[in-house]
This record gives structure tokens, sequence and C-alpha cells, in this order.
């Protein structure tokens, strides 16, 4: 459940951050079955690849690039040190079929990105919003690939979501290398806005052998798990090939008319791709903390608080108390309408610290004897362990300046 409510407040601050707060971006849901021309289209039927070499004895196969050791090199299997056989190319689209008569199915695919749904329907999107260059179209959803290898806890897996903006430019390089270079910068601040290290993240250029078969360019933003560095988002410029190639397919003019210059060209395309799963994997590692004292080992997760499952935990001091539960029960019936909140009337209070320490929860609230008299509860800080009283008819006006202001950007 928690980690639901991460990957939802993940989205939500992309959305905010590319769509909301932008009025040249809108936003669309696009199907995740597609006709199998679409594919073709884009070059994914072709070119949708990992390299792989599988066993001959145990017949486990692994992801070519990801055999880096020296045994590895010598072309001996990790599992059983049989000898692998040859590189070969595998497909990752998953397949599956549309029909109702079983003799007459079609072959269809799982998408393997949620791009392409945007680039299909990029002329509809202009005669909707009426958008006009440079614009972008952002989008989240599901996506799905056959991996060879899944795995690395939540970094590799067949089931996944993407959240993605594809903006489209003039078809140039001056303008190209402009927009690349911006939201390389966008989506690095924006990730390190929400508490991810510096030290943990980087650049990383595409060598031209390296490249995507779409992409003119190519740059990672990769994070530092454990001592390897990790993929974690794409910016890609994709040139024209998306529109040209759907164009060339489907015999719809994708050309976009300009009307300043009275030109019709196909625009072309600056991409950033991130995965929601592999955010929430890199924020949890970021924010794990553990902080020694001299009886125990107090682990805390100091996630950002706009990344936070639960913003606030509410504990009456005692549960057989009904006086502290009725009043702990009205201050966070009045908050859960603002926030994610939880309840706890559990164990002793050290114990229901200890819990939201290790669930990333910013503040614990808690109703006790002198909060009857003065109308106040104590506020405890996640990160710092201070304690505070604050007016219950003030936590609103509290809590919404403490956790908008917080600054869990780590240098």
């Amino acid at each position: 459940p928690m980690g639901v409510e991460l990957k939802r407040n993940i989205k939500q601050l992309f959305w905010r951050s590319i769509v909301q707060q932008r009025d040249n971006i809108v936003g669309i849901d696009t199907a995740i079955l597609m006709h199998p021309r679409v594919w073709e289209a884009s070059g994914h039927v072709e070119n949708f690849t990992d390299p792989l070499r599988e066993c001959s004895t145990c017949k486990k196969r692994f992801r070519t690039d990801a055999l880096a050791t020296e045994k590895n090199k010598e072309g001996l299997c990790p599992s059983c040190n049989a000898p692998l056989g040859e590189t070969r190319q595998f497909n990752l689209l998953m397949e599956t079929s549309l029909g109702a008569v079983e003799n007459d199915k079609q072959k269809v695919y799982l998408r393997g990105e949620i791009t392409q749904g945007v680039h299909v329907n990029f002329k509809q999107v202009m005669q909707s919003s009426r958008v006009t260059i440079p614009f972008g179209v952002a989008q989240i959803g599901k996506a799905f690939r056959n991996e060879i290898t899944p795995g690395q806890l939540s970094f590799r897996s067949r089931e996944f979501e993407q959240m993605e903006l594809q903006f489209y430019i003039q078809p140039n390089k001056k303008e190209a290398t402009r927009w690349f270079d911006y939201w390389k910068q966008e989506r690095m601040s924006w990730y390190q806005s929400l508490g991810l290290s510096k030290k943990l993240l980087r650049f990383r250029e595409h060598k031209p052998n390296e490249r995507a078969h779409y992409a003119q360019s190519a740059c990672d933003i990769e994070f530092k798990l454990g001592n390897e560095w990790k993929e974690m988002e794409g910016i890609h410029n994709r040139g024209d090939w998306d529109l040209r190639r759907h164009q060339e397919y489907s015999g719809e003019d994708m050309r976009y008319f300009d009307p300043e210059s009275k030109e019709r060209y196909i625009p072309w395309v600056i991409e950033t791709s991130g995965g929601v799963d592999r955010a929430a994997l890199f924020f949890l590692a970021s924010a794990y903390n553990e902080e020694k004292t001299d009886k125990e080992i107090r682990i805390v997760l100091k996630l950002h608080p706009q990344l936070a499952p639960y913003k606030v935990a509410i504990f009456p001091l005692l549960s057989n108390k009904p006086e502290l539960v009725t009043l702990a029960r009205s201050v966070y019936d009045d908050l859960k309408v603002m926030w994610m909140v939880d309840w706890d009337d559990r164990g002793n209070i050290g114990k229901r610290y200890r819990y939201q320490d290790e669930a990333g929860t910013p503040y614990c609230i808690t109703v006790d004897f002198d909060s009857l008299n003065q109308n106040d509860v104590t506020v405890r800080n996640r990160d710092t362990m201070k304690q505070e009283r604050v007016l219950i008819s003030e936590l609103p006006d509290y809590l919404t300046n403490k956790l908008n202001t917080s600054n869990n950007v780590l240098i």
C-alpha cells in the first residue's frame, strides 16, 4: 500500500512539473494495444532487440552486455560454467492476439514503449489543443518488455510504468541542441529537487554505437545504486524518425504548418523517458538511513515530504482512554481531507515513532492529556526528532507550510 502511494506521488509531481505548470505541454492517455503496423513503422519489430547468449547445458539466457567478468568473457555460463552459445538478437516485444474466432485471430503487440501512441495521435492533439510549435505531449502509462533477465529488485521488469514527454520542435540542429540541453537540465533538477543527492546522479552521453535506432543523440540520467551506475531516465533527440515513419506507413500527412514561416515540415522530437518504478527504487535507496544510538539502530526513511506515502501520522497517547481517542479521531478526520494521514493507536509511543520513521512519515502528531485542556498537540519532526506544541486550530496552516517548504535536497 505505501509503495502505491509513493508511485502515485511521483506521477503527480511529474505531471505537475511537466504539464500543470507549463502552457505549451498537454497530456494524453493512449492505447496499450495498437495496430501491429504501428510497431513496424516505429522500427520496433525489426530493431527492438537485446543481444543474448544461451547456455548449451542449463539453457539459461543472459544479456550479452551483462556478461562483464573475465570468466564470462571466456564464454562460460555464470550458473554452471558450461560454454555459452553465440550472441544472437532477442526481440523484446510481447505478443498477444485479438479476435473472437480462434482461427482468425490477429497477432498484436503489447506496447514496448508508450511513445508511439503519442506520435500516431500527433494531428489530433494539434487540432484539439490548438498548440503551436514548440509544444509537448506528456503521458504516464504501462509498457511491457519480454526481458531476458528481469530482476535487480524492480530495476528491470517485464511490466512497468513510464513517464514521458515528447516535445516537438522546428527541424534544425540548433533548435534540437538547445531543447535537448534544456530538458536534460530540467529533468536533472527535478530529481534533485525531490531529494536525490548530487553525488549519486550523473549524465552519461551515449556513444553512436549505443544509440537506439531512432536517436540522433542520447543521454541518460544515471543513479549510483550501491557500486553501480544505473539508468534512471533517458533524454533523446529522435529527429523526425517517428512522424516520418508513421507518415510513410499510414499515408497520413504528418507535417506541421508553421503560421509564421508559412512552411510545412515534419517536426523533430526531443524526448524525456523515465521509469516510475525505477524512480521509486532510487528514491527509496537514497532516502534510507541508519542512525546508531547507544541502545539501538534507528532506521529512518528520509523521503522528501512530497514523496512520503503518509504526510502525517496521528496518535492518541493511550488507546484505552476514550477522551484521547475521540479528540485524536477529530484531528485525523480534519487532516485526512488534505493529505494522506495514518492512524496508529497500537504499542507504546516510542515504537509508533520508530514505525513511522521507517515508513518515511515526515510528522507525527500525539494527542495527550494536555491536549484536552489546551487544545494543542505534540508535533514531532521525523528527521530531527524535535517536538513542539501546536494549537489544533493551527495544524492545517502549520503542516501546509512545513510540507511545502521542506528542503530535503542532499548535497
